[in-house]
C-alpha cells in the first residue's frame, strides 16, 4: 500500500469519515482521477453499490429498506426486492431498481432522476448503473448533478467522494472537548438526534456544538454549519465555537474557505489546541501530511493535558507507525 494509501485509510480510521463508498477504488485502479473516460470502458464486474440515505429514521419502512439494502449487498437480490417492492417511497424505488440488475435499472432509474431531479440519492445510484454499464463520463456527471442538487445529504458527500477518489472519503468532523451527556448517549439514535436538538435551542454553545457534529455525522453539512455559525455568533471568544464554524466551511474542491477562517484563529487564540489540532485535521484530508503533523505537534505542545492535546498525540502516533515520510 503506498503512503497516500495508508493515509486515507489512517484518516477513515481515526476521523469518523463518512462511509467509504466501493467505486472509488475502482476509480483509482484506473486512471487516478475522476476525469470521464470513454464510452466503452470496461465496466466493472458484479453489480453496483446500493446506497440508501436513511439517517437516524427507525420506522418500519426504513427498517426494512436498511435489511433490503444488506441482502442486496449479500447478492440476495431477490429477497431484497420484496421488501424494496412493499414501498413507493423514493428510496425503496432507488432499491427496486438495483435489485433487477441489470434488467431496466438504468432505465428505471433515469425515468426516477427526471421525476425528482433534486434528489441526491437517485442521481448517486444511477451513476452507480451507469458506471457498472461502462458509461463513465455519464456517470461522473450524475455524482455531479448529485453532489450539487441536495448539498445538506449524505448522498451529496458520498457523490463528492467519487468525484474526489483520492481524497479520504467524507468530510473533516469537528471534534468538540465537551462530552455528549449520558443521559443523552445512552438513547437510540434517533432520541439522541431529538435531544440534541432540543438542547441546542437554548444558549448553551456546548449543546450547540454537540448538535453540530450529530448533523455532520450525518451528511447534513449545511444545517451543521448553520449550526456552528449560531454558536460562533453567540460565543464570539470561544475558540471552540470559531474553530467549528471553520471547518464546516471545508469542500473538497476549495478547501480555501475553511483554511482562510482557521488560519487567523490560530494567531487570535495561540493557546487553545483545538486550533493547531482542526488545521492538522483538515491538512491530512488535503494530502499535506508533514505539514498536518506539524500543526498536531503544535497543538500537543500548547497543552500536553487538553484532550485534543491527547488526540493529536493519538493521531501523530498512528502517523509514525504508517511511515508516512
Amino acid at each position: 500500500m503506498s503512503p497516500r494509501a495508508r493515509v486515507v485509510a489512517f484518516v477513515l480510521a481515526l476521523a469518523g469519515a463518512a462511509a467509504a463508498v466501493v467505486v472509488g477504488a475502482v476509480l483509482l485502479q484506473s486512471d487516478g482521477d475522476a476525469a470521464p473516460a470513454g464510452p466503452q470502458a470496461r465496466p466493472p464486474e458484479g453489480r453496483p453499490p446500493l446506497l440508501l440515505d436513511l439517517g437516524v429514521r427507525v420506522d418500519r419502512e426504513a427498517r426494512d429498506l436498511r435489511r433490503g439494502e444488506q441482502l442486496y449487498g449479500r447478492g440476495r437480490r431477490a429477497a431484497a426486492r420484496d421488501l424494496f417492492a412493499r414501498y413507493s417511497s423514493t428510496q425503496a424505488q432507488v432499491g427496486l431498481a438495483l435489485a433487477g440488475w441489470p434488467d431496466g435499472s438504468v432505465r428505471s432509474l433515469r425515468r426516477l432522476a427526471a421525476e425528482r431531479p433534486r434528489s441526491a440519492v437517485v442521481g448517486l445510484n444511477l451513476g452507480f448503473a451507469l458506471f457498472w454499464s461502462g458509461r463513465r463520463a455519464e456517470a461522473v456527471e450524475e455524482w455531479r448533478r448529485a453532489s450539487r442538487a441536495e448539498p445538506d445529504s449524505l448522498s451529496a458527500v458520498r457523490a463528492d467522494d467519487l468525484l474526489h477518489p483520492n481524497a479520504p472519503r467524507g468530510l473533516p468532523v469537528f471534534v468538540p472537548t465537551a462530552p455528549v451527556p449520558r443521559a443523552i448517549s445512552t438513547l437510540r439514535p434517533d432520541r439522541q438526534l431529538a435531544a440534541l436538538e432540543r438542547a441546542a435551542r437554548g444558549s448553551d454553545v456546548d449543546a450547540r456544538l454537540r448538535y453540530g457534529v450529530a448533523l455532520q455525522r450525518l451528511g447534513r453539512r449545511l444545517s451543521a454549519r448553520r449550526v456552528y455559525d449560531e454558536a460562533a455568533k453567540l460565543a464570539p471568544r470561544d475558540p471552540e465555537a470559531q474553530v467549528a464554524a471553520a471547518v464546516a466551511r471545508f469542500d473538497k474542491g476549495d478547501p480555501t474557505p475553511a483554511f482562510s477562517r482557521l488560519g487567523p484563529l490560530s494567531r487570535r487564540f495561540p493557546d487553545a489546541p483545538t486550533v493547531r489540532f482542526h488545521l492538522g485535521l483538515l491538512l491530512l484530508w488535503t494530502g499535506a501530511v508533514d505539514e498536518a503533523k506539524t500543526q498536531l505537534q503544535r497543538a500537543v505542545a500548547i497543552d500536553p493535558s487538553d484532550p485534543l492535546a491527547k488526540e493529536a498525540k493519538r493521531f501523530l502516533a498512528r502517523l509514525g507507525d504508517l511511515g508516512t515520510n
